[in-house]
């Protein structure tokens, strides 16, 4: 790893030190609010922001943007096209960074610490998300439809298509779209049969995703591995709020907090009959 000297932030090149170290250095500093960027691309590309020009528009959605390679990566969600690949288990992925982020499960390197609870990541960006969404109530995105909070950008994302008819995941191969990326996984198996299913060998039950798979081999082998340490009972990650008064979940209209996330889904529908929404 290569260690910025001045923030302490890492790196895995020194050719990606030596560029981070621009941003140190007054060479390519925006003049209206003071950012400093990598390069003179990254400075022109930022500088269109104080100007308000998107001029690149998706056809699929109309959702505009200020550069052409932003508009290509936006496209794949239309597509499904992922054309970065794990060359170890095959998965795929719309974006270079989401499959360098992936690359840490095989190799297992976690530098990266979370101050609160000790938990390792291996990419900052994980342990930034994950100290916004486990150690903070900070929740700045709200829903314009029912006022419910989220904490970040792409959770409130996945809540609008509750309250709207917008369908973003188009199958390639026919008209159809979806409002969520599984769902469009789904029709590609079931319709298509595009990509491959996870069955059960006991009940033959299908999954989509091998996480899921894996949770269900589980109930057939009767396997609880984690234990908690305060009683005998097993499903270790759910099970321990029970002895903890940490409440991470809020109703975004009364404010009341739960421990659970299905909890305050339960609530949030009463509350909001309450309100009238």
């Amino acid at each position: 790893m290569f260690t910025c000297t001045l923030c302490e932030k890492h790196f895995a090149s020194h050719g990606h030190l030596r560029q981070h170290m621009n941003i140190h250095s007054s060479k390519y500093r925006c003049t209206e609010c003071g950012k400093s960027c990598h390069s003179n691309y990254e400075l022109a590309e930022h500088r269109q922001r104080h100007s308000g020009e998107k001029p690149f528009e998706c056809t699929v959605c109309s959702k505009r943007f200020r550069h052409p390679s932003s508009l290509v990566r936006h496209n794949r969600i239309h597509s499904g096209e992922k054309p970065y690949k794990c060359h170890v288990c095959d998965k795929a992925f719309r974006q270079n960074v989401h499959l360098q982020s992936h690359m840490t499960v095989h190799t297992r390197d976690k530098p990266f610490e979370c101050p609160v609870c000790k938990k390792k990541f291996g990419q900052s960006s994980n342990l930034l998300e994950h100290k916004r969404r486990v150690h903070s109530n900070i929740r700045p995105y709200h829903c314009p439809y029912c006022g419910v909070r989220f904490k970040t950008k792409i959770d409130l994302k996945l809540h609008l298509p509750v309250h709207t008819d917008a369908k973003l995941y188009s199958c390639r191969h026919c008209s159809s779209s979806f409002k969520t990326n599984g769902k469009r996984k789904r029709h590609l198996l079931e319709s298509h049969n595009e990509g491959s299913w996870f069955t059960c060998h006991v009940c033959e039950k299908k999954f989509i995703y091998q996480s899921y798979y894996k949770a269900h081999l589980l109930r057939h082998e009767d396997v609880k591995p984690y234990v908690c340490v305060e009683c005998p009972k097993r499903e270790l990650k759910v099970h321990q709020v029970v002895h903890s008064d940490y409440k991470q979940f809020i109703c975004g209209l009364c404010n009341r907090l739960f421990k659970r996330k299905c909890n305050v889904r339960t609530h949030f529908k009463k509350c909001r009959t309450l309100f009238g929404i």
